[in-house]
């Protein structure tokens, strides 16, 4: 079990997102978020490491201290956007 520390989890909604395309990859398992603690937790093999920490950073949401400046400013305005749409798939799956 692998548990990084990520940046700019701020809502369910950011969880969500996280969770629905960490599960997406192949042979990543049992992918937890805790906003609280800003954490992400998963199951992978040693060489799906990066993949995961790619999928992260591309949807705004790094592992904590790999960004800085205008990667840190970019990393804030893809997690924004990636919570929106957390946010309205929670909406629609309980409506």
């Amino acid at each position: 079990m692998f548990i990084w520390q990520v940046d700019n989890i701020k809502c369910g909604g950011c969880a969500k997102r996280i969770v629905q395309k960490l599960q997406s990859l192949a042979q990543v398992e049992q992918v937890r978020v805790d906003v609280a603690l800003g954490q992400v937790s998963f199951e992978a093999s040693d060489g799906q490491q990066e993949q995961v920490a790619d999928m992260l950073r591309s949807l705004g949401y790094p592992r904590s201290g790999t960004t800085s400046g205008l990667s840190s400013v970019s990393a804030d305005v893809r997690s924004v956007m990636s919570c929106a749409i957390g946010r309205l798939q929670s909406d629609v799956a309980s409506s």
